[in-house]
């Protein structure tokens, strides 16, 4: 399985930093002209930036990678064929150029853009940048995952330590879970030390590779979403599997996720879902 080289995704890092420069952040907080949409939903929101920032990003990587697959969220919202594309790529690109979109759309500083190269079903390389901070969390697989600042400052990630329930932290979403499996994690939720829901699977993410989070729990399943997150937290030492326990794939879009310290971890936060 070939991958990318440390080279290629500080390429792609660059790419992405300059699309937040020239067509996320000069937009944020320009509440007249952002151009905020809905799509599926009135909790499911599009911006301009979004658009945008994903148009330059595709384009580059088009340029950086010929023959690669590009699947954007905003592109598979007009395309969801793209979807199932990914499976059987020689290489594929899973984007998503502004996670947070509600948090942007609202002026909150908390969103990020995500991006995770995949061979054949596989993910390779990932890289979550959050522009306001301007830094990254970056992994290749089987070479670990790291903090990075533009100025060459770089820190391992590692996952938090196991510990029981009742001191557990993390992201519980339950949005999109299925009853019973909802009311059951609301009852059981008062038996963790505290959760919390940062409307972007970016900075959830990121919390977890650094060991400032136990745990998150995710009901929606999209691959540009999970992929850069997942490659990110498993090179930090994480363990995760989807609820029913089989291996995260990009490939797949239901069947949620658990991300844990360590299989033990994964079965007590599995348990709290009846």
């Amino acid at each position: 399985m070939r991958g990318l080289s440390a080279a290629q995704l500080a390429e792609l890092w660059g790419v992405m930093r300059e699309a937040a420069a020239q067509e996320i952040l000069p937009r944020f907080r320009q509440f007249d002209s952002c151009g905020v949409r809905t799509k599926s939903g009135p909790l499911d929101l599009v911006t301009d930036a979004d658009e945008a920032a994903e148009r330059f990003i595709t384009a580059r990587i088009h340029k950086l990678f010929p023959g690669a697959l590009v699947v954007g969220e905003e592109a598979t919202a007009a395309d969801p064929s793209l979807l199932t594309q990914i499976r059987d790529a020689d290489l594929a690109f899973v984007l998503d150029p502004i996670d947070g979109t509600a948090n942007f759309a609202a002026g909150l500083p908390l969103f990020g853009v995500m991006a995770a190269a995949i061979v054949r079903g596989e993910i390779v390389a990932s890289i979550i940048h959050d522009p306001i901070g301007d830094d990254a969390a970056l992994a290749l697989r089987g070479e670990g995952a790291w903090m990075e600042k533009p100025s060459g400052g770089r820190t391992d990630l590692k996952v938090a330590d196991s510990v029981p329930v009742a001191q557990m932290t993390g992201a519980f979403g339950w949005r999109y879970m299925p009853e019973p499996q909802r009311t059951t994690l609301l009852h059981n939720l008062p038996r963790v030390a505290t959760s919390w829901d940062y409307r972007n699977a970016a900075h959830e993410y990121r919390l977890l590779a650094q060991g400032f989070a136990h745990v998150a729990v995710f009901a929606r399943m999209m691959p540009w979403d999970h992929a850069p997150g997942w490659l990110i937290h498993r090179e930090a030492g994480g363990y995760s599997a989807r609820l029913d326990g089989t291996p995260y794939t990009p490939c797949e879009t239901t069947g949620g996720i658990i991300l844990a310290p360590d299989r033990a971890a994964w079965d007590l936060v599995r348990a709290l879902i009846g």
